[in-house]
């Protein structure tokens, strides 16, 4: 039997089925290989007289530490535009993060109200060509959570972003308060309210939402040549520069280049230039 682990509580995973939520352990062959199940895990079930037990873990798309969940699809990227203001440093790293991750970063800007038409255009054309999806919203009226709802439909979906963006507000707005109060796991054996807290997956019709508010900081690692792949506008423009492995910086002849201030952002640009020389100084004292 297959299903996905939507809880897990001191050494028992809760695994949603076709046949409903299965209390489950783990063979113990994964705690000798090092392995954990993680929310989210897609993996086999097997029924032994002991009870059942999860037998297989499906390979994962994605795995995330905080919150600890794997096969995330895609992150809802929570910034306020107003009260705070937009770290625009900390939103590019959130979504190279995420790409890093191969997690789809849709972008949602709350307290719209605060902003001007002006101030949400420039938001659209800083992540021109990007293919991203941009969300003005306020959370704490319900203001454009439509959109929101619909894109949850066949994901599992985690929220990101900085304190006071508003995150636990739109997440209880997402999965109504209801649902964030008991969870499928309350419902099923009553544990829910009275345990310390875990990511859980909270089921929204056919979605699959991760009812913490998820993280609010980033650390990367990862080399300075990387970091050109984690930003999809200059994707279109790769194989085109004069150089093979043209890293976009200094070289002459480059392609990417030639389109900032066209079809890519200078901000993003001027962002890329200044986190790959920092990337390229921290690889140095690597070594």
């Amino acid at each position: 039997m297959e299903g996905i682990i939507v809880k897990g509580i001191a050494g028992f995973y809760y695994v949603k089925t076709a046949q409903g939520v299965l209390e489950c352990k783990a063979r113990g062959v994964f705690r000798k290989n090092n392995i954990t199940p993680m929310v989210g895990d897609r993996v086999s079930v097997v029924s032994t007289p002991e009870g059942n037990v999860v037998d297989e873990i499906h390979e994962r798309t994605s795995e995330l530490v905080r919150p600890f969940v794997a096969n995330v699809s895609q992150a809802y990227v929570v910034f306020a535009l107003r009260n705070p203001d937009i770290n625009f440093e900390l939103l590019n790293k959130f979504i190279i993060s995420l790409e890093k991750n191969g997690i789809e970063p849709v972008l949602v800007f709350n307290k719209s109200d605060l902003a001007t038409e002006n101030e949400k255009i420039q938001l659209k054309e800083l992540f021109k060509g990007t293919g991203y999806q941009i969300h003005f919203i306020t959370a704490k009226d319900g203001t454009g959570l439509e959109e929101l709802l619909k894109g949850l439909k066949n994901q599992i979906t985690v929220l990101c972003g900085p304190s006071g963006a508003g995150k636990s507000t739109l997440l209880n707005k997402l999965a109504g308060s209801e649902k964030m109060e008991t969870g499928i796991i309350s419902e099923k054996v009553k544990r829910g309210k009275h345990t310390t807290r875990h990511s859980e997956l909270i089921a929204v019709d056919d979605a699959l939402l991760v009812d913490t508010p998820g993280f609010s900081t980033m650390e990367m690692t990862m080399e300075a040549k990387e970091l050109k792949d984690y930003f999809p506008e200059f994707h279109a423009h790769e194989g085109h520069c004069r150089f093979q492995g043209c890293n976009h910086d200094k070289e002459p002849g480059c392609r990417v280049k030639d389109e900032v201030g066209k079809t890519i952002a200078v901000e993003r640009y001027n962002y890329y230039v200044k986190y790959y020389n920092e990337l390229l100084e921290e690889n140095k004292r690597k070594w």
